[in-house]
């Protein structure tokens, strides 16, 4: 089937979701993650498709993005019955206004449609899309790369069960057959029948879809996160937030890839980093990190230097750009010219500094002595999450329910003209 001929169809199935209530729709949901957990044989078997290839073609880091098993499985049906359990606010009363002549004006939260998002190689994104697109009344078009599509079109199959058990209409999810690029312009060109368009994964997609869309289109994702560690700061808690922060799963968007360190304690900082981040994990078999240094760093520990872009790379890998700076406005105007505003984060003990960086840091989310790996829709309570949006309009940082929804003004009177 062609994509134009799926969007019209997942655009038809439109109404049974937007009228469905939040009883129906949960029982969608829970429906759609048993049978994720009743397919994951399938589901095992396609990934083990799309593991073997692209085992060669990709690094390690990616690799482990794409990998499922049945652990992970569960937990993508338990991200769609978290989903269950959070308030639905379709229709909810945002605010109400009776003017002088009688006429009441309410402004009521309203499903967007049809949401459509283009992703890559992370087969986890289909559910949790899938279920936030039905728990907020919308329907939803999947459009996976072509790493993981065998992955995701096992998925998509488990969850049109699910709806279709439950007694719904299994067209509010679908997924595009066409891997090419000319079906990724087509979703960011179906005026008329996308609502909005969510592009999640490197900088070429969202670069791609913000330039060439003309639909709605939200940009997400890209995230060179730093970390910032005062003069004040305890560095025993700097280094513990600096290893979760890097190398706990270095593949994702909310991963640090920058450290930047003061230089009052940069000498006693930086070679604490190095032991627990480099040596420690090589000593006890782990991936270590490779720290590209700055000159001023180079001066105080070993490592290769940084090269002209460091500063400036989403790397998604084992590596860390470390400099030196001189004062937390330093920090502040470095994050400013180099920061894609997703996550940034300060350590330290001093209250006006902590205040001066929430308050300048222009990011999604801004965190103090807290590890920038908390930027997601389940951490912040959101279930989980459609992407983490790093613009200003209409949604900023971890996009759940609300963020899927628009509002429309409903006029009542008693034959008022003007």
């Amino acid at each position: 089937m062609t994509t134009l001929e799926l969007l019209q169809k997942t655009r038809a199935a439109m109404g049974s979701i937007a009228a469905a209530g939040a009883e129906k729709k949960n029982a969608l949901l829970l429906a759609m993650a048993d049978s994720l957990e009743a397919h994951c044989a399938e589901i095992l078997a396609a990934n083990a498709e799309d593991m073997a290839a692209a085992r060669g073609r990709i690094t390690d880091v990616m690799l482990d993005r794409l990998k499922l098993d049945e652990n992970r499985i569960a937990g993508m049906a338990n991200g769609i019955r978290d989903t269950v359990r959070l308030p639905d606010h379709t229709g909810r009363v945002l605010s109400e206004v009776v003017r002088p002549n009688g006429i009441i004006i309410d402004k009521v939260q309203v499903p967007l449609g049809l949401v459509a998002i283009i992703y890559e190689s992370r087969p986890n994104v289909t559910s949790d899309a899938a279920a936030l697109a039905v728990k907020s009344g919308n329907v939803c078009m999947l459009r996976s790369g072509k790493e993981a599509y065998c992955s995701a079109r096992a998925i998509v199959a488990a969850l049109k069960a699910g709806v279709a058990q439950a007694g719904g209409d299994p067209d509010i999810v679908n997924i595009v057959e066409d891997t090419s690029h000319a079906s990724a312009q087509e979703l960011m060109t179906a005026k008329g029948l996308v609502d909005l368009l969510i592009p999640r994964g490197g900088a070429g997609l969202i670069r791609a879809c913000v330039e060439n869309a003309t639909v709605p289109c939200i940009e997400t994702g890209t995230g060179i996160c730093h970390v910032y560690v005062d003069k004040a700061a305890d560095l025993a808690k700097a280094v513990s937030i600096i290893v979760n922060a890097k190398a706990s799963r270095p593949s994702v968007c909310n991963a640090e890839e920058v450290c930047l360190v003061h230089r009052d304690v940069a000498a006693q900082f930086l070679p604490l980093l190095k032991k627990a981040i480099v040596d420690d994990r090589a000593a006890a078999g782990l991936v270590p990190v490779e720290l590209r240094l700055a000159p001023a760093a180079a001066r105080i520990i070993d490592g290769p230097p940084a090269g002209e872009r460091d500063f400036d790379t989403e790397f998604l890998d084992y590596i860390l750009a470390v400099g030196v700076v001189d004062s937390v406005d330093a920090a502040i105007a470095h994050i400013a010219a180099h920061s894609t505003h997703h996550s940034d984060c300060i350590v330290t003990e001093d209250a006006a500094a902590a205040k001066k960086f929430t308050e300048q840091v222009d990011s999604a989310a801004v965190y103090v002595n807290v590890s920038t790996r908390f930027t997601d829709g389940g951490e912040f309570g959101l279930g989980c999450e459609m992407g983490i949006s790093t613009q200003k309009l209409h949604a900023r940082g971890p996009m759940g329910l609300d963020e899927l929804c628009t509002y429309k003004y409903v006029v009542r009177g008693s034959g008022q003209i003007r």
